[in-house]
């Protein structure tokens, strides 16, 4: 449903490397003799073996997920809301299919602006939501305990998919205390939207 996380990698550029060295050491023993040369191509075969099916199971369900379908055709998504700030003013806001964007500044005042995503960030977004399991999501990730917040209201974010036959709405809230890898799934797709958002804007100022 996830990324690959940082072990994942490890275990990808260990077997990368492990097999440079065994060609390294194909290439230096070569001269040992034919019986040594088949001994040690044979335990190097094993130890790529061995390596190879303790890193399968990460791999290929990075993989599925990548290329996993999602629910929804591309082709019918209308459009992408995207919503944030304290509590339940949701001030900051983002709505593709109208273009219409307002959000609080440094010097909290509020812009009010439009910005348009092109076809590759729609689709970019429409991807990366079922890599991360958007659709598996619980619609209300929100925390009513205020005593772990000392009375501060956590940030809570709005995330939209709409579609010409159905729709998903998700509420999270920066204090949820679900999974830590649901957690961690909210927040990267929280910042591939803020990064296309941000992105756009540099590209409407060019």
């Amino acid at each position: 449903m996830n990324a690959p996380g940082s072990l994942t990698i490890i275990l990808i550029l260990f077997f990368a490397a492990l097999f440079l060295f065994a060609v390294f050491l194909l290439l230096k023993h070569k001269s040992k003799g034919v019986l040594g040369n088949r001994l040690l191509v044979a335990g190097v075969i094993v130890l790529l073996i061995v390596v190879f099916i303790f890193i399968r199971g990460p791999i290929v369900g990075y993989y599925q997920a990548v290329f996993k379908e999602a629910p929804y055709d591309f082709s019918e998504l209308k459009s992408i809301v995207f919503k944030y700030g304290e509590g339940d003013s949701l001030v900051n806001q983002y709505d593709s299919g109208s273009g219409e964007y307002q959000y609080l500044n440094r010097k909290d005042s509020l812009i009010k602006t439009h910005l348009y995503l092109t076809t590759n960030d729609l689709l970019y977004l429409h991807h990366k939501a079922t890599e991360l399991g958007y659709w598996d999501f619980p619609s209300n990730e929100r925390t009513s305990d205020t005593l772990s917040t000392n009375g501060i209201k956590p940030v809570v974010f709005l995330i939209e998919f709409n579609y010409r036959h159905n729709s998903k709405k998700v509420y999270f809230s920066s204090k949820y205390n679900g999974s830590q890898k649901l957690v961690e799934a909210n927040q990267q797709l929280i910042t591939e939207i803020q990064n296309v958002l941000r992105t756009a804007e540099e590209r409407k100022k060019k």
